[in-house]
């Protein structure tokens, strides 16, 4: 059985936790308290050695990193499909994943948010934080304008509905409000558990 290492917050890992359930996989849930520091006890170490979660173990093979998760989910069980097969909303999927991975979730991030603060003080954090958060969400609404349908990229649920619907359901980071986030997600995506 496959098993998850991950932490109820972290959006990487709800990210994880949506396609195994998108996906119908049965998974064992492995809690790892972030806030406790459980991600750098030596026992998560052999796992995942660089400290973060999720983590997904399949046997004696693990993978780590929700992008490389969510890629080898795709490969081994295709059905039902977390990318449309129309070669040009698959690459706006990955866009849209990478937009998210790279400028909205590492601010979301408690080691990386720690680090900023230490060296640059609360204020510049914040100040920091929702400018490239704010970046993030201006780009994806850009980019997903001409694609939009019932969910991001359409009528199905892909990859980048679940990254975005995470940062839609939530309370908006330092006072950066997206479009995404006022007009509001009442129901879970496609009626699964997230």
């Amino acid at each position: 059985m496959l098993k998850l290492f991950s932490y109820w917050r972290s959006s990487c890992s709800h990210r994880v936790r949506i396609g195994l359930n998108l996906k119908g996989l049965e998974y064992e849930y492995k809690a790892v308290n972030l806030v406790k520091g459980e991600q750098f006890s030596p026992e998560f170490l052999k796992i995942n050695p660089i400290g973060y979660v999720p983590a997904l173990v399949d046997g004696d093979f693990v993978v780590s990193d929700s992008f490389a998760i969510l890629m080898y989910l795709e490969e081994k069980y295709p059905q039902p499909p977390l990318l449309p097969s129309d070669l040009k909303r698959k690459a706006i999927n990955y866009q849209a994943a990478n937009i998210v991975s790279s400028s909205i979730q590492p601010l979301q991030n408690l080691a990386v948010v720690k680090y900023i603060e230490e060296k640059a003080g609360a204020d510049e954090r914040d100040i920091w934080a929702k400018t490239h958060i704010g970046k993030g969400f201006a780009a994806l609404e850009k980019l997903l304008k001409d694609y939009a349908g019932k969910y991001a990229t359409g009528d199905e649920v892909f990859l980048v509905s679940f990254h975005c619907f995470i940062y839609v359901r939530s309370k908006p980071f330092y006072n950066t409000q997206s479009s995404f986030q006022k007009q509001g997600v009442e129901t879970p995506i496609g009626g699964i558990e997230v």
